[in-house]
């Protein structure tokens, strides 16, 4: 009895430590997630908090940042005296934000929609139809989509001045459409499609068109609604595609806007933001869950 009693105690002081390693563990892995995660979000923060913050307080935090000498910033995450006066100069007495708002809106619509229109299907002949150097002329493509735009953007400036369509909205767009990383996601998806489906579509006499619209978008839909998340992200927030093409300020996009605004309106700036970042986080939490499922699928082997 004794013997069992000492193995007894010694298993349950064994289980014991393994559990405190366990949650201790479990906790330094839990601290180191969270602290790059507040890091991310503090900027945020910072951001919001500037919109709700007087003219006064704000020249209070930041004039360290243009006086000289070696004086810190300081910063409060609640303003003493929070506004709304930046919201309400912006949204009533600022016309022009919402030209270049709707600006924005247009280009990236008219891109998305392009992008549908061109892109998918190509996606579609490159994932289902075997044909000769078909695998070299898909590496092209994704050697073309690893290039920046400064590599293209003086062949891009030639051409649409050839086609006299500088400081024009297409002169954005045109260039925007035929891009190749919509085509690249939405490749993964159409892959992830078993392709027995495809083959007893036709024997069952289905059409390639009925196949391509009953088939294939809905089942590669994930990579589809991934390449336009990330499409809608990548062209709301552009600025060197129409600093190149457009001359007019008139046709200039949001996010042209807010460079133009000096320091000393800090607090419409912070507005600004907060209402550029809108549009750009609900497409974001809409696609979520598609944006994973497209860059799973564009990793898959074939």
């Amino acid at each position: 009895m004794t013997t069992k009693t000492q193995l007894w105690t010694t298993a349950k002081g064994w289980f014991r430590k393994n559990q405190y390693g366990k949650s201790v563990g479990q906790g330094l892995t839990m601290l180191l997630l969270i602290l790059p995660a507040v890091l991310v979000v503090l900027p945020m923060l910072f951001l919001i908090t500037g919109s709700v913050m007087g003219n006064g307080e704000l020249k209070q935090y930041l004039s360290p940042i243009f006086a000289e000498g070696t004086e810190y910033i300081s910063w409060k995450l609640v303003p003493d005296y929070p506004t709304f006066e930046h919201y309400g100069k912006l949204l009533f007495m600022t016309p022009q934000f919402f030209v270049l708002f709707w600006n924005s809106m247009k280009m990236v619509g008219c891109i998305l929609a392009g992008q549908l229109l061109v892109g998918v299907p190509a996606a579609w002949a490159f994932a289902v139809y075997k044909v000769k150097s078909g695998r070299v002329l898909f590496a092209l493509y994704v050697v073309l989509m690893l290039l920046p735009f400064q590599v293209t953007m003086l062949s891009s400036y030639l051409v649409l001045n050839r086609l006299e369509m500088l400081d024009t909205p297409q002169a954005v767009i045109l260039p925007a459409v035929f891009s190749t990383f919509p085509v690249f996601l939405s490749y993964g998806g159409f892959r992830g499609i078993p392709m027995q489906l495809f083959e007893a579509a036709r024997i069952d006499g289905a059409k390639e068109s009925t196949i391509f619209l009953r088939i294939g978008l809905p089942l590669g839909k994930s990579g589809l609604l991934s390449a336009m998340v990330l499409g809608f992200l990548e062209y709301w927030n552009m600025m060197e595609q129409p600093m190149a093409f457009l001359e007019d300020k008139a046709l200039w996009p949001l996010s042209l806007y807010l460079p133009e605004i000096t320091w000393s309106q800090a607090g419409y700036a912070f507005a600004a933001s907060v209402i550029t970042l809108i549009p750009a986080v609900f497409v974001f939490v809409w696609g979520q869950d598609y944006l994973e499922q497209g860059i799973i699928y564009s990793g898959l082997k074939e």
